[in-house]
């Protein structure tokens, strides 16, 4: 199984919507692609056909989720790889077995003695709080999923239409036996309601739902599929969601249609939104099952991950030998940041200085110890999301020197002429000499410099002194500053998804600069060198500007970092999953931290801007106080180093 982490910044969770699994009876309501995890799966892993989404959850008793499973057939159920003939072309029999694409062994995943024994699921409930199952339809596999059910279908129709044409040619063939697609249809049906209806109800079952009695009187002409399709009505309705009421009601009009008209389509198209409904039940009670088992199964995360874990390790399945020299060598490089006493993180200090540096920019692509594998897609995720604010912040420095400029040209006093012979200031040279690539100066390097000296005296920031009467309202300069930086996210998040985020950068530059251009007065002579100057400061992480725009935000971003690692790592896993997700804390589960800052509880959920560095540090907290409860004993640090902190 693999798990979609609910953890993104500004770009990353503004995207976020209500997707459903399948659509209902009229077909609205596709699954949402998303895209599919990069980390290998382990062995455990690679057999799991389900996947959990981080979309809002199905709620079986709310009929304002109008969540459906696919009419075409959802497809959990394990594929071959190798290609399948054409419905069209293929004139005789298949030469191996087709099964449903929706069979009780398919929606095994869903079981619940499953979901409380997969580990990548028990960790990822700690940070989504979406967290869902959906059917698998992205990806190759998805594909192949899909092109096997369709075959099948394909295949039961061509059966049908034989059986009712050419009834010689259909028994020469199939027999009076059950190996064809009807038959293996009704046991995968059968099969799959007695998963979901209670023990004192399976013996109805054999009464309704017989199928071999009903294969006998197929054979023989009388079996009235208008009886049979009532009869599911009613055992579906009188166990699935009110909402899926209109579902089953179109379900039994085509299976009814279908038996009078003698249409076959019909009659397959009932049978497809009958294995899908089956299918939306299954997932619906997983998904009740898993918002029942979320507390517990938050709580228990350090004990079943450890446990797990040193199985795999004993059994050489898993290698952490990166880890120790990973931790070894941010203590050796970060040994001045003060001992573990007085930092405010305490005996995690060296490593958040760790986790946190690899965040940054400057860390670039280089991969964390093995024992992140779990997290691995989260992270990834932060790092963009740095990247995406630091350049934000690059853009707006930018702005703010191209805005001094075009202030600086408007000046009356400089509409002058000046003598040939006098030699002008350097603030008084023309704007079109500026240079982007001032060296630093004392405070802070400035991205345009009213100089071809390249003097660092003549930044804007150091040089330039405007009179009261040129200075712009501070508080219309900070509404069209916050305006500027608004659209240049909502730009950002319009980048195609799939790029690597510096080559997002790259291909958005030039719509930055131009939208910064627009915010401005600058003279328009000014745009080419200044979208060249913004592309090479937003994409070479060795831009002075870019520098220290990094540095400052990674001096904010361990402020915050430090007040909430303080916090959370007294808190239980439950109240710090509500406390970092932002959602409620269960009642149950409300007296487990009694002595809980409410204030500091209220500041984190409602203070912080998505994408923020306030944002930004709750996610990094959040999976390094985790990540340290489960791994510090068993890949970092000593017993007698634990001991003397």
């Amino acid at each position: 199984m693999t798990a979609d982490q609910g953890f993104g910044g500004p770009v990353e969770r503004s995207r976020r919507n209500l997707s459903t699994s399948a659509p209902g009876p009229n077909g609205e309501g596709d699954a949402r692609p998303e895209q599919e995890v990069k980390r290998k799966p382990t062995k455990d892993e690679k057999d799991e056909t389900v996947q959990s989404s981080q979309v809002s959850p199905r709620r079986c008793d709310d009929p304002s989720h109008p969540t459906t499973a696919p009419v075409a057939a959802p497809l959990l159920v394990s594929v071959s790889s190798t290609p399948s003939p054409s419905p069209e072309g293929r004139k005789s029999p298949v030469s191996y077995p087709l099964e449903p694409p929706v069979t009780r062994s398919s929606l095994s995943e869903l079981e619940v003695s499953k979901i409380i024994n997969n580990p990548k699921l028990r960790h990822d409930i700690n940070f989504d709080p979406e967290l869902h199952f959906r059917p698998n339809v992205e990806g190759d596999k998805g594909r192949r999923k899909h092109d096997r059910a369709s075959l099948f279908w394909a295949a039961l129709k061509e059966q049908l239409v034989e059986f009712l044409v050419d009834r010689p040619s259909f028994y020469a063939k199939h027999g009076m036996g059950d190996d064809w697609c009807l038959p293996k249809l009704l046991k995968a049906v059968k099969e799959i309601i007695q998963t979901l209806v209670p023990q004192r109800d399976r013996q109805f079952l054999d009464d309704g739902l017989n199928v071999e009695l009903l294969m006998q009187q197929f054979h023989k002409g009388i079996a009235d599929l208008e009886k049979l399709a009532l009869w599911l009505s009613r055992v579906l309705k009188s166990h699935c969601a009110p909402m899926r009421d209109e579902w089953v009601d179109s379900m039994y009009n085509q299976l009814s249609n279908g038996n009078r008209n003698n249409d076959v389509d019909e009659l397959v198209n009932g049978m497809r939104s009958l294995l899908s409904i089956l299918e939306a039940m299954k997932l619906d009670v997983a998904n009740h099952q898993i918002r029942c088992l979320r507390p517990a199964l938050i709580e228990e995360t350090t004990a079943f991950e450890q446990k797990f874990l040193m199985k795999k390790l004993r059994n050489r399945k898993m290698d952490i030998g990166d880890a120790k020299p990973w931790y070894r060598e941010a203590a050796r490089r970060y040994s001045n940041m003060g001992s573990s006493g007085s930092s405010p993180f305490g005996e995690m200090a060296i490593f958040f200085e760790g986790l946190s540096r690899s965040m940054l920019p400057s860390a670039g692509d280089k991969p964390l110890p093995g024992t992140f594998f779990f997290d691995e897609d989260r992270l990834s995720r932060v790092r963009s999301d740095i990247l995406d604010a630091i350049n934000l912040d690059v853009c707006m420095r930018m702005y703010e020197d191209l805005e001094r400029i075009a202030r600086f040209n408007a000046m009356p006093a400089f509409s002058d002429p000046v003598s040939d012979d006098e030699p002008l200031m350097p603030s008084m040279k023309r704007s079109r000499d500026f240079n982007f690539n001032a060296p630093l100066s004392t405070s802070r390097p400035s991205s345009l410099a009213l100089s071809s000296s390249d003097s660092a005296s003549s930044s804007p920031r150091s040089s330039l002194v405007l009179p009261a009467y040129i200075v712009p309202d501070l508080n219309e300069a900070k509404t069209k500053a916050r305006n500027l930086r608004e659209s240049l996210v909502a730009l950002l998040q319009q980048t195609p998804h799939d790029l690597h985020h510096l080559n997002r950068w790259r291909a958005m530059a030039p719509s930055m600069a131009l939208q910064i251009f627009r915010f401005t007065n600058a003279p328009a002579g000014m745009l080419p060198c200044f979208e060249e100057k913004l592309a090479e400061n937003v994409c070479k992480l060795t831009s002075p500007i870019f520098q220290e725009m990094q540095e400052a935000y990674r001096i904010r971003l361990m402020t915050e970092l430090a007040a909430r690692v303080r916090y959370f790592k007294s808190l239980s896993g439950v109240c710090l999953f509500s406390i970092a997700t932002g959602n409620r804390v269960p009642s149950n589960a409300r007296s487990l931290d009694l002595g809980r800052d409410r204030e500091l509880d209220a500041a984190i959920r409602m203070g912080q801007q998505e994408g923020g560095v306030e944002d930004i540090a709750t996610r990094i907290a959040h999976v390094g106080v985790i990540h340290w409860r489960i791994w510090a004993r068993m890949a970092y640090v000593d017993e007698d180093d634990m001991a003397m902190d």
